[in-house]
C-alpha cells in the first residue's frame, strides 16, 4: 500500500541565480550528489557558492580536500568572488586537508576521518574534493570503490548532511562506473572553445524525487560566481494575449494611423529595411512616445554604446539622457562576442521587473547574431521564437530591427526567415524615381488588428521620421524601381481576356 502521509523534502538555495529553477527549486536536503567535469569547468566555485549560502553555525559545511588543491591556495581565488564571506570561515564553513589520510591508510582512513569530523561537527553539508583522486588511488579494485561510496553515502545520509563528492570525469564514465549509481544528484559541467568563444554548459543529468529541466543550460563565471541560465526561461507563466488590446503609439501620427491607431500592446513588431532607412530612428521615436505617455523603456543595443545611442537621439530632437539619468530608461549595451540568447533574455527581463517596462526596442538582431558564440548562432532564430514568446508573454511590446540587402526582383522581410514569428511588420526601402533616390515604408502584416495598404513615401529630418502623402502614379513601386502608371494598361489587360474568352 502507498502511504498516505508523503515525507516532504526540503529544498535548499544553491546561491547561484537561476540553478534554482532549472532543478525545480532548489537542490533536494539530505541529498547525495555528484559535481563532474573537466578541469576549469567551475566545479569547485559551484560548491562554495551552495557551502557559503546554506553554512550556519549550528549546521556547519565541512569541505574536505583530497590530493588536490590546498585549501590555502583554493581560498586565496574563491575569496575573490562576492559570495565569499570571510567571517564564516572556521564558524561556519570548515576546510579539512586528507592528502596525507589518503596516503599513509586509503580508503579505510579517509571514511575513518569523515566520520570522526562529521561526529564531532554535525554538519549540514559535506564536500569531498576531489573525489576522483580516491577513486585513481584504489581504480583497479572496484567493489572497493563501491563499497567505499556506499558506506559513504549511508554514513552522511544518517547524519542529515547534504553531500557533494566533485571529480573530473568524462562522459565515457557514466555507463559503468558504480559512484553514479548510488548517487542523488548528478551535475555535468561543460566548457568547450568555440573559434575565439568561451561556452560553458552544465546539465542535471539525474536528480532524484524532483522535476529538473531537461536538456544543456549555459551559464557565466562572473566576479559573483556561476549565474545559470535556464533554456526555458521566461517560458512559464504566459498569459494569452487578450482581444481589442491597448494601442500604443508609434510617436509619428501618420503611422499610428497606417497602423490602424498604434501597435497592439503586448506584440512584437518588426521593422526591416537596408542600411540608412531609418530603422533606429523609428525605434528611438517609439520608446520616447512611450517615455513622453509614463511608460519606462528599456533598448538593448549591440552595434554601439549607451552614450552614442543617447547622443544619436539628440541629434535628432529627443532627449534620451533625462530619463536615464531619471531611472525611466535603461539602455543596455551587451557584451559582445560570446554571449547567448538565455544569458541576453535574463538580463532584459531583469530590467523589465527593474524599471516596470512595457516597451522593449532590440537594435538590431544583426548586431545580436554577431554577439553570440558561434555555437549558439546556428540555434539563433529557434532562440529567438523563445526569447520573443517569453517576453510578449508578460505584457511586453517589442520593437526590433533587421537589415535587409535590397532586392529588385522580390521583397523581402527578414534575412532569417523570422517573419513568421512576429506580429507585425513594417517594411522601409529605397526606390528610384526621376533620378533621385527616395525612401518609402509600408505595413506588411498585422495580425491583430486592420491596416493601411498604402506605400508612403517618408523624410528623415532634424526632427526625426516625416511621413508624407500616399505615393499615385506609379506602379511596381515595391520593386524599387517603379514606373509611371499606364491608364490605359488595364483597358488593354481586359480586352485581351475578353478575346481569349471568345
Amino acid at each position: 500500500m502507498i502511504p498516505q502521509d508523503r515525507v516532504k523534502i526540503n529544498k535548499l538555495p544553491t546561491g547561484v541565480p537561476g540553478l534554482d529553477e532549472i532543478l525545480g527549486g532548489g537542490l533536494p536536503e539530505f541529498s547525495f550528489n555528484i559535481i563532474a567535469g573537466a578541469p576549469g569547468c567551475g566545479k569547485t566555485t559551484l560548491a562554495h557558492q551552495f557551502i557559503f549560502a546554506n553554512a550556519t553555525p549550528e549546521r556547519p559545511a565541512l569541505y574536505f580536500t583530497v590530493l588536490g588543491e590546498p585549501a590555502l591556495k583554493m581560498l586565496r581565488y574563491q575569496q575573490q568572488y562576492t559570495f565569499f564571506d570571510a567571517s564564516k570561515l572556521n564558524r561556519s564553513v570548515h576546510f579539512i586537508n586528507l592528502s596525507q589520510v589518503l596516503l599513509e591508510r586509503g580508503l579505510t582512513g579517509i571514511l575513518e576521518e569523515i566520520t570522526k569530523e562529521v561526529e564531532a561537527a554535525n554538519p549540514g553539508i559535506v564536500v569531498v574534493d576531489s573525489f576522483r583522486t580516491v577513486v585513481r588511488k584504489v581504480l583497479e579494485n572496484e567493489v572497493q570503490i563501491q563499497g567505499f561510496v556506499q558506506q559513504l553515502g549511508l554514513l552522511l545520509t544518517s547524519w542529515e548532511a547534504t553531500t557533494f563528492l566533485i571529480g573530473e570525469y568524462v562522459e565515457s564514465e557514466l555507463r559503468d562506473n558504480p559512484i553514479f549509481t548510488v548517487a542523488d544528484g548528478l551535475f555535468w559541467l561543460y566548457q568547450t572553445v568555440e573559434r575565439n568563444s568561451v561556452v560553458r554548459k552544465l546539465q542535471i543529468m539525474k536528480l532524484r524525487g524532483q522535476a529538473s529541466v531537461p536538456g544543456m543550460h549555459t551559464f557565466r563565471i562572473t566576479d559573483h560566481g556561476l549565474q545559470a541560465f535556464s533554456r526555458t526561461l521566461g517560458l512559464a507563466g504566459r498569459k494569452n494575449k487578450a482581444p481589442g488590446a491597448k494601442r500604443l503609439s508609434m510617436g509619428i501620427p501618420e503611422l499610428d494611423e497606417m497602423l490602424g491607431g498604434g501597435i497592439p500592446e503586448g506584440d512584437s513588431l518588426l521593422i526591416a529595411g537596408s542600411s540608412g532607412t531609418g530603422k533606429s530612428l523609428l525605434a528611438t521615436q517609439f520608446i520616447a512616445a512611450g517615455l513622453r505617455e509614463g511608460q519606462p523603456g528599456i533598448v538593448a543595443v549591440f552595434e554601439e554604446r549607451p552614450e552614442e545611442y543617447a547622443a544619436r537621439a539628440t541629434s535628432f530632437g529627443l532627449d534620451l539622457n533625462t530619463p536615464m539619468k531619471d531611472g525611466n530608461l535603461e539602455v543596455i549595451y551587451l557584451r559582445p562576442l560570446d554571449l547567448s540568447v538565455d544569458e541576453t533574455m535574463q538580463e532584459i527581463l531583469d530590467a523589465i521587473k527593474k524599471k516596470g517596462a512595457k516597451r522593449l526596442v532590440i537594435d538590431s538582431l544583426a548586431g545580436f547574431e554577431m554577439a553570440l558564440a558561434p555555437g549558439f548562432r546556428t540555434d539563433f532564430r529557434e532562440s529567438l521564437y523563445r526569447m520573443i514568446y517569453s517576453l510578449t508573454g508578460i505584457g511586453v511590446t517589442i520593437l526590433s530591427t533587421v537589415e535587409m540587402e535590397e532586392s529588385f526582383t522580390e521583397l523581402l522581410f527578414s534575412t532569417y526567415s523570422i517573419s513568421f514569428l512576429t506580429d507585425d511588420i513594417i517594411r522601409l526601402r529605397y526606390v528610384e524615381i526621376e533620378g533621385q533616390l527616395r525612401k518609402v515604408l509600408m505595413v506588411v502584416k498585422m495580425r491583430r488588428g486592420a491596416h493601411s495598404s498604402d506605400i508612403r513615401e517618408y523624410e528623415i529630418t532634424s526632427q526625426g521620421v516625416i511621413i508624407g502623402e500616399r505615393l499615385t502614379g506609379y506602379d511596381r513601386l515595391i520593386t524599387g524601381i517603379p514606373r509611371l502608371g499606364d491608364e490605359s494598361a488595364p483597358k488593354k489587360s481586359s480586352s485581351r481576356r475578353q478575346a481569349a474568352e471568345r
